[in-house]
């Protein structure tokens, strides 16, 4: 199955200078990317990429991920505008040459197949990594119904039993 946002790039390209990409989303993958991350839209993405290889031989990005979506916020449900911005680090490789590395502040893997890396659906999980899993509008707030009893969802029930 091919991506939303499919670049692929032969591995053997990569040379000892390295190679740098730059992707960028069209309006179709674009809507493409927002259905599949359950966005109300995303407006724009771009992630550059400086792919090189390090003294083990493993290929290595580095890159730059600028994006600008529509979310929907957590507190009053209304969609909002998010510019999306991050920095990145990954290793693709080989299928077969994953490693058991559980540090979680160690680079991602990527798994490539047929010397074949796809850059583009690299730059789909970076955005769907960086995106708030709980977006919050600009001055939206949570109610403050712990400091109004009357107003509290259990202020019923406390009335009930002050009857008794």
């Amino acid at each position: 199955m091919t991506p939303e946002l499919h670049r692929p790039i032969a591995a053997d390209h990569i040379g000892s200078a390295g190679l740098a990409v730059t992707v960028e989303a069209t309006a179709d993958e674009l809507a493409a990317l927002a259905r599949r991350m359950g966005l109300p839209a995303v407006l724009s993405l771009t992630c550059t990429f400086h792919l090189h290889r390090d003294t083990t031989h493993r290929l290595v990005a580095q890159g730059h991920l600028h994006a600008e979506v529509m979310q929907t916020c957590v507190v009053s449900l209304e969609d909002f505008r998010a510019a999306v911005e991050e920095h990145f680090s990954v290793y693709f490789l080989r299928a077969g040459e994953e490693t058991a590395d559980d540090d979680p502040a160690a680079p991602d893997e990527i798994i490539y197949e047929n010397g074949v890396i796809d850059l583009g659906e690299a730059a789909a999980e970076q955005l769907a990594l960086a995106l708030d899993p709980y977006p919050r509008a600009p001055g939206a707030e949570l109610p403050d119904c712990a400091n109004d009893p009357e107003e509290h969802q259990l202020a019923a029930l406390a009335a009930l039993k002050r009857l008794q």
